[in-house]
């Protein structure tokens, strides 16, 4: 199984970004995992085009983009992106959500789909043709340094399972919020192998970035 790291990069420092995109990038990161808020699907702003176009422009590590907005379709071609690059939406954002994955089929990048933690696996049963991707958020979206919600790991493995049955083995499921050493690994036995790493895991105040990300797929075993 697959073992990526995909760095949440509204926890690094925001006015000084290129040094830690250095770091990242001599950590062999597989991901940069950006966080597009529009104050309205989730009560916080955070990440916009403009950034996302520049750091794209600026790193040849692959984008995740997560975008937590509302009718995300609008603002697919605001993003300039390759076909390395992954553009996640949430299956509550939109009415008529497979529209916005084509879309992003059609762009040319891979098509990742989020799950709030809510949400019941047994949603996306239909979708699951569509998606190069699913991330199951293992807290509420919106804010940094939640605790992961109780029902995290059975609904990763309910995912897993689901995707098998449908002959979708080949199409990882991403983690996102809290995930540190010890319930990363219960992700990864889960069946997680994307893993969004941020303040609990990365971006350490009594360690490198470079160190931190080794100390963790180490552990992951």
């Amino acid at each position: 199984m697959k073992k990526l790291l995909s760095a949440s990069l509204m926890c690094a420092d925001l006015t000084d970004l290129k040094p830690a995109i250095a770091q990242l990038e001599d950590a062999k990161i597989d991901y940069l995992h950006m966080d597009v808020m529009d104050g309205a699907f989730v009560p916080n702003i955070t990440l916009g085009f403009d950034l996302i176009n520049a750091v794209k422009k600026s790193t040849s590590i692959p984008l995740d983009v997560h975008m937590m907005v509302n009718e995300p379709g609008r603002f697919i071609d605001r993003m300039e992106l390759s076909a390395d690059d992954i553009i996640c939406v949430h299956y509550e954002s939109d009415v008529h959500i497979h529209r916005t994955l084509e879309m992003i089929k059609n762009k040319g990048c891979r098509v990742g789909l989020a799950i709030n933690p809510q949400t019941p696996v047994e949603s996306i049963k239909y979708l699951t043709e569509y998606i190069d991707m699913l991330l199951v958020m293992t807290v509420s979206p919106g804010f940094a340094g939640q605790k992961m919600f109780l029902g995290a790991k059975k609904k990763v493995q309910d995912a897993r399972k689901l995707l098998d049955e449908a002959g979708l083995r080949n199409v990882p499921i991403e983690v996102d919020g809290n995930i540190n050493l010890e319930n990363g690994k219960s992700m990864c036995e889960s069946g997680a192998e994307i893993f969004v790493l941020g303040t609990s895991a990365l971006f350490l105040k009594d360690k490198a970035i470079k160190a931190a990300a080794e100390d963790f797929k180490n552990f992951l075993g």
